[in-house]
């Protein structure tokens, strides 16, 4: 699934690509391409101008010149791709919007193989789309309170790699970068988030936040086609993972084997020697 440095370079790409430039048509042609929960369909926007293109966490949304905000969550294999000529058009497209700016055009695609991306039309509620407002800021906002959330951690009595997934304490942290970051600040994924001190978590946070910093610098993690940017280029962030799929592969910090655990219906990857058990 894209993780923030995968949904963040698909925002840069948008707003270069599609800012400024007015929905001519939109076309929904899956049945599960809207979000029930959407207030209007696709076509209500149409007329609309693209003034901005958001994100927080793994939501992202188009502000327009109109109360509507066009809403989308890639789910696990959702993307945006700007159809270009001598370029295959894409399997699965899901829905298609044609845009205009001056005498430029371009055709939008929402493309999703495995159908758990979704789009919906919302209202915004203090700048934010209604789908993202339930969710905690992420590193990234000019308004993430570090001191905040880690008094937030420190409270939670279950393993730490939940808490650092939990999207309503800190989000857009995925299983790719969970991993990584744990592995950073040299915590066990199964340590409790009650027995660290405040320095270790916090230390933990400047993790995260460096290695999303860095994935968004080479354009994410690309495993398969499932992700691709607006271009249609993959990330390259996979060549610099530490331990996230790198299972009985040397650590790069003391060489031992990495090992991989099974971890709330996923896997964990750590170093038994660099993230001992104890937090010590």
């Amino acid at each position: 699934m894209p993780e923030l440095p995968e949904v963040e370079t698909v925002r840069q790409g948008l707003l270069h690509l599609v800012k400024g430039y007015t929905i001519k048509s939109a076309q929904q042609l899956h049945p599960r391409a809207l979000k029930g929960s959407s207030i209007a369909p696709l076509q209500s926007i149409v007329g609309g101008r693209i003034c901005q293109i958001e994100r927080r966490g793994k939501f992202l949304w188009f502000v327009l010149d109109r109360p509507q905000t066009l809403v989308a969550h890639l789910g696990m294999s959702g993307q945006f791709l700007i159809n270009r000529d001598g370029r295959a058009y894409p399997k699965h497209v899901r829905a298609s919007f044609e845009l205009q700016k001056g005498r430029r055009v371009r055709e939008l695609l929402f493309n999703d193989q495995r159908t758990f991306g979704w789009l919906s039309v919302e209202l915004l509620v203090n700048e934010v789309a209604t789908s993202a407002s339930h969710i905690a800021l992420d590193p990234f906002d000019a308004r993430f309170d570090k001191e905040s959330v880690i008094a937030k951690i420190g409270k939670r009595n279950m393993k730490i790699k939940s808490a650092l997934l939990n999207q309503e304490i800190i989000s857009g942290v995925g299983n790719i970068y969970a991993d990584e970051a744990l592995w950073r600040a040299r915590i066990h994924p199964e340590i409790l988030a009650s027995q660290l001190s405040k320095k270790k978590i916090g230390a933990l946070i400047d993790a995260a936040t460096q290695v999303m910093a860095q994935a968004i610098a080479k354009g994410g993690t690309s495993f398969d086609d499932m992700y691709i940017n607006v271009n249609g280029e993959r990330g390259f962030f996979e060549q610099s993972l530490a331990v996230y799929g790198q299972e009985d592969q040397p650590c790069p910090r003391c060489g031992r084997l990495i090992k991989r655990i099974a971890f709330a219906n996923r896997s964990s990857h750590f170093c038994p020697n660099c993230q001992r058990p104890t937090g010590k």
